[in-house]
């Protein structure tokens, strides 16, 4: 199957993506790194995406830790996967949902996020899946307690460092505008840009 087919699927099993729990910016990470080697045409139509606000509480529907029917669940940042082949296609991956993987755009949006109920309205940094490549990095020192020890294990894989910083990881959660890589949206300015519904014009025929 041809990356140009309308079924192509860049990930075939979501038990074949690497994943380590709370870690979602080195799983994403490991996606990117994924289609670079298995499809490296595609990897300039495909994106990380950071959700985080100026408070870092930040309410997710359908998430696996979440709580209760709809699985709701707050965290401090959050960061899933794009695919986005052509103007009227665009595929979420996130490893953390309970929703399908991967999910259509607008459901995903639909599904996760519902801006009514945030204290603080949330906004998405979306970063080219290979400058997130070449720029970011991770000491997973956000992960330890004061005294060193892990709040959650880390993956077994080295940390993710360049060649520049070995800890870069706030400039991406920083939803201020001019600052760390990639575009800021709000909400509404993340679904214009990325949805594009199909055209419900219907040629009117006589009787």
């Amino acid at each position: 199957m041809s990356a140009n087919d309308a079924n192509f699927m860049l990930f075939s099993n979501i038990s074949d993506c690497s994943y380590v729990s709370c870690y979602c910016e080195e799983n994403v990470w490991k996606l990117c790194e994924q289609v670079k080697k298995a499809h490296p045409s595609e990897l300039p139509k495909c994106y990380a995406v950071f959700v985080s606000n100026e408070r870092r509480t930040v309410p997710l529907w359908r998430q696996k830790a979440g709580r209760g029917d709809e699985k709701l669940v707050i965290w401090d940042y959050h960061v899933f996967f794009m695919h986005n082949p052509s103007p009227n296609r665009c595929l979420v991956f996130d490893l953390d949902t309970t929703l399908p993987f991967p999910t259509y755009f607008h459901k995903y949006v639909t599904e996760t996020f519902r801006s009514d109920y945030a204290v603080t309205p949330e906004h998405h940094r979306v970063i080219p899946a290979e400058k997130y490549l070449a720029e970011f990095s991770s000491d997973r020192r956000h992960m330890r307690r004061p005294d060193g020890s892990w709040i959650k294990p880390p993956p077994s894989y080295p940390p993710i460092q360049t060649n520049n910083n070995t800890h870069s990881l706030d400039d991406f959660i920083c939803m201020k505008p001019g600052k760390g890589p990639g575009s800021v949206y709000d909400l509404l300015h993340f679904v214009q840009q990325f949805y594009k519904p199909p055209d419900r014009n219907i040629t009117k025929t006589q009787n």
